[in-house]
């Protein structure tokens, strides 16, 4: 099984890579489009900005290898952070269109509320339908740092929720197609859980 993490220039694509190295997984960090092409499965992190995400995806012509992956050859993907905020059609935080694997549009927590933006920190889940990622019902926390959440038209698509404010949705599945919000690779043993189950069961 040949597992690539997607280096598109933004991304901790190197604490990823050595947490499924420590669960004992071997996987390769790749931007290379013909390395993506051989992919049995996928990782798309992302930290930073919606559009520098996209234009970056674009300058290193790997658009049409991801879509290829994800929606004909219907191999898993699991987007990280900004590579789950990449999967919807827009954001707020820029003018470019995203991937477009799931209805949906990422906005940001509301100014002048009493949160704090970003959200930046451990936070607990609610689990929304059955999934391969998570094992059980029991409670679970994973380690957040966004101003920007996901909203979601589906509501069918919705995996997690996470109170902050109100609910937000923090993560999402259809299909061959994961995205959390959170960063497993910072979420100790609940991220290992996860990033083993995706390994393991999709």
């Amino acid at each position: 099984m040949k597992v690539v993490i997607v280096h598109y220039g933004l991304g901790n694509v190197s604490s990823i890579k050595n947490m499924l190295s420590y669960l004992g997984f071997d996987a390769v960090i790749s931007g290379d489009e013909s390395t993506i092409k051989q992919a049995d499965k996928l990782i798309l992190p992302g930290v930073g900005a919606f559009d520098r995400g996209m234009t970056h995806i674009k300058e290193k012509n790997l658009l049409d290898v991801l879509n290829t992956k994800a929606q004909i050859e219907k191999k898993p993907i699991l987007g990280i952070c900004l590579g789950m905020q990449l999967m919807c059609s827009k954001s707020e935080e820029g003018v470019l269109g995203g991937l477009n694997w799931f209805d949906a549009d990422v906005i940001r927590f509301p100014k002048g509320s009493k949160i704090r933006v970003p959200h930046m920190g451990w936070n607990s889940i609610t689990i929304k339908k059955e999934s391969h990622l998570i094992d059980s019902d029991d409670d679970q926390a994973f380690y957040f740092v966004h101003s920007y959440h996901v909203s979601t038209k589906k509501t069918d698509d919705i995996l997690f929720t996470t109170p902050y404010g109100n609910e937000f949705t923090s993560a999402i599945h259809r299909d061959n197609i994961y995205g959390v919000q959170f960063h497993p690779e910072k979420s100790h043993r609940y991220g290992m859980a996860l990033l083993k189950n995706f390994m393991l069961n999709t």
